[in-house]
């Protein structure tokens, strides 16, 4: 079996091939062979820990442990911190055990990413980056990948983080509030750890795509714009589900209402309907993206020759 430690995942891990794989994904998912559970939980008092099992064909068997602890930040350690088995899928044969924490970020990052290539309009110059964090650095290094942004606002309650973050692409500006951010913004990023909306339907401008990948423990975006938008998920289970598997924001919601990105990749149903159109991603996170994504780092283990063997 191979061991992958987050060093390796990082040196292996290329953004614009799991852009692919995450379409690739979210199409099979709504059009073809996987099984992925809803997600289960065990809460803590500061905490929880989440198990995501999935299978895509041809793309991946995996189950995900994954711990959330958003008061982490502040002792320097990752609020998300696990780790991804991969399975042979014709005999179960236990393939790989590779770090869950990076992963886990990218392809959230990424995942709104591809809500983006298929939702924000093409001319889209301006992004809005609500939160500066894990997932703040993540969407800066997706996000980026699929529109001709010129300009990148980043805001956050940290305005450490935010400078931080910032200096790492010379088109971003820090601004200190989150309406100030989303003004006239084209793409609006929301990845926080907030308990609370931090966006506000009368900020967005006409056209606007928002992505929400926040909201574990509440609602990151507004009642509003959730009420007033198209709505856009990796699976409708979003709506179905209570948290943790589904999202606080969609609850209560009629599931036939909201749209899945893999049904918009597949021609299934539309996606951006006119140029003045709000439309809203809002992301639970799937086993989907984790096995394909953890299928693609494997591969390239192997093809590199990376990653430790190591005897079960």
């Amino acid at each position: 079996m191979l061991f992958l430690s987050e060093k390796d995942v990082r040196a292996l891990l290329s953004p614009p091939l799991m852009l692919d794989a995450l379409e690739a994904g979210f199409r099979t998912y709504s059009t073809g062979a996987t099984s992925v559970p809803p997600r289960t939980a065990a809460r803590t008092g500061a905490g929880l820990l989440g198990a995501m099992p999935g299978w895509v064909e041809g793309g991946g068997l995996v189950i995900k442990a994954v711990s959330v602890f958003p008061g982490n930040a502040e002792s320097g350690r990752p609020s998300h911190q696990g780790v991804i088995a991969l399975f042979d899928e014709r005999d179960g044969t236990p393939l790989c055990v590779m770090d869950a924490a990076y992963i886990t970020a990218m392809r959230t990052g990424g995942a709104a990413a591809v809500s983006v290539r298929l939702l924000a309009r093409p001319q889209a110059t301006t992004l809005a980056i609500l939160g500066a964090g894990v997932q703040g650095h993540s969407h800066l290094a997706t996000v980026g990948l699929v529109r001709e942004f010129t300009e990148i606002r980043v805001a956050s309650r940290n305005r450490d983080r935010a400078e931080r973050l910032a200096a790492l692409d010379p088109r971003c500006v820090v601004v200190d509030r989150f309406a100030e951010a989303m003004r006239d913004a084209d793409v609006v990023c929301c990845c926080t750890d907030s308990h609370h909306p931090v966006t506000r339907y009368e900020w967005l401008s006409p056209g606007a795509h928002v992505t929400s990948v926040g909201g574990t423990f509440g609602h990151e975006v507004d009642a509003d714009t959730i009420r007033l938008c198209r709505v856009f998920v990796e699976w409708r289970g979003a709506a179905e589900h209570a948290p943790p598997a589904g999202a606080h924001e969609l609850q209560g919601r009629d599931p036939a209402t909201v749209t899945e990105l893999g049904e918009v990749i597949a021609g299934l149903r539309s996606g951006r309907q006119s140029s003045e159109e709000i439309t809203v991603y809002k992301s639970t996170g799937t086993a989907v993206e984790d096995a394909v994504v953890a299928r693609l780092v494997y591969d390239a283990a192997l093809s590199a020759g990376a990653g430790a063997v190591l005897d079960l």
